[in-house]
């Protein structure tokens, strides 16, 4: 099988993946627009950035699987593969120390305006009475928006500096956040407006889009911190910008709206130019350590899609099977014996969602499985009991799990 790696990406970890005939091709080049012409031939595709259309999608017409070696997939047309049956994966959690890393350097650097202090000091200019005023980090507030593996990572770190935290999760009930020891906070609203410093650390889906918005931002005590190290999507740009100097707010951006697609470019950000805002190009997933850790993972998500039909970190696979009843069929191990019961399933329009399949100790009968939306009739029943090698057939009502 041909693996497409369309990013760069630590290509030692995929090493291994030969032995299991697996023909490695790098082309870090590729772009939305290249991409498509790339996948002819290709079974296994993986990208960092590079975004997957649904054109590139139906132009890989032998894709098995997508891996995003990162968080998240937005830059995957999720639904277009669900459509052809081909598997997306992520690599969630690899990134998250080095991101927590880049949020507390933020923090810490916006603190004591370090960027200011330097550029100062290059420019010939001791202004030390004017870099003295830091409030200092230890005893004040850090509003954390988002308890996955990232604001977990930054949770930890925040209490070495002696902040006192304060989260909002969609998931995060007030019993789990007394268990954690942090301030519950019901909305992002209420989240900001206790914080000193406030960080964002939630994914990039339809439902967060916007998600810091002028309200949340608004209610930001005077002076806070913002840092945004997540997905320029979830943030409200235009409202930060009118806010920084109103509010003097001090910020701290690894992401931004409309960033150039490859890795050198120009960008315009009015934000950088409003205050105390400091900004990177989106490195904080890019240290040597989250590399490697994201590219073993990516290993591994391949290997176990090869050698044991399963693909770890899968998002696009249904939660709850739309099967309602399984018919359950135990029978003689023969050529044929399941074609012949999936033929009678076809002709009385029996849709089978899901089938599996054990053989038992000396191969000479199993037990097949199949999961079915709708009830199959007596007489399709007594259709495939009818031959010869078919030594007991049975229908189970599932629960139904919706």
């Amino acid at each position: 099988m041909r693996l497409l790696v369309a990013d760069k990406m630590d290509l030692a970890a995929l090493e291994e993946l030969k032995v299991l005939g697996v023909q490695i091709e790098s082309r870090p080049e590729l772009t939305k627009e290249t991409l498509p012409g790339a996948l002819d031939g290709i079974g296994i595709l993986v990208v960092r950035s590079t975004e997957v259309t649904a054109k590139a999608i139906e132009a890989g017409r032998q894709l098995n699987l997508i891996v995003r070696a990162g968080v998240g997939v937005s830059t995957i047309d999720v639904a277009a593969a669900s459509a052809r049956g081909i598997y997306v994966a992520n690599c969630p959690g690899k990134n998250a120390t080095a991101v927590a890393e880049l949020t507390m350097a933020f923090i810490l650097a916006l603190d004591r305006r370090l960027v200011d202090a330097t550029t100062d000091l290059r420019a010939g200019r001791w202004e030390k009475t004017k870099y003295s005023a830091a409030r200092g980090l230890f005893g004040r507030r850090i509003g954390i928006a988002g308890l996955g593996a990232i604001g977990r990572e930054v949770l930890q770190r925040a209490r070495a500096f002696g902040l006192e935290p304060h989260v909002w999760s969609r998931s995060l009930t007030p019993a789990r956040a007394a268990k954690l020891d942090v301030g519950y906070a019901r909305t992002l609203e209420e989240l900001a407006s206790r914080s000193d410093i406030f960080t964002v650390h939630v994914t990039s889906t339809p439902h967060t889009r916007g998600l810091i918005g002028r309200r949340v931002l608004e209610a930001l005590p005077d002076g806070a911190i913002v840092v945004n190290a997540a997905r320029p999507e979830v943030m409200d740009f235009g409202a930060l910008e009118e806010l920084v100097p109103r509010k003097g707010l001090r910020v701290g951006l690894d992401v931004f709206a409309g960033e150039p697609d490859k890795e050198v470019g120009a960008i315009a950000s009015r934000l950088l130019g409003r205050g105390v805002v400091y900004g990177t190009p989106h490195i904080g997933a890019q240290t040597e350590q989250a590399q490697r850790a994201i590219a073993l993972e990516t290993a591994r998500i391949i290997r176990s899609f090869m050698t044991e039909e399963d693909v770890p970190n899968v998002v696009n696979i249904c939660a709850t099977s739309p099967a309602r009843y399984a018919v359950v069929v135990r029978m003689m191990d023969k050529v044929g014996v399941l074609a012949n019961t999936l033929s009678v399933m076809k002709r009385h329009g029996i849709n089978i969602e899901e089938i599996s399949n054990t053989v038992f100790e000396g191969a000479t009968a199993t037990c097949t499985k199949m999961r079915v939306t709708g009830r199959p009739s007596e007489a399709c029943l007594k259709e495939i009991a009818a031959f010869e090698e078919v030594l007991h057939v049975d229908i189970v009502a599932l629960p139904n799990l919706a």
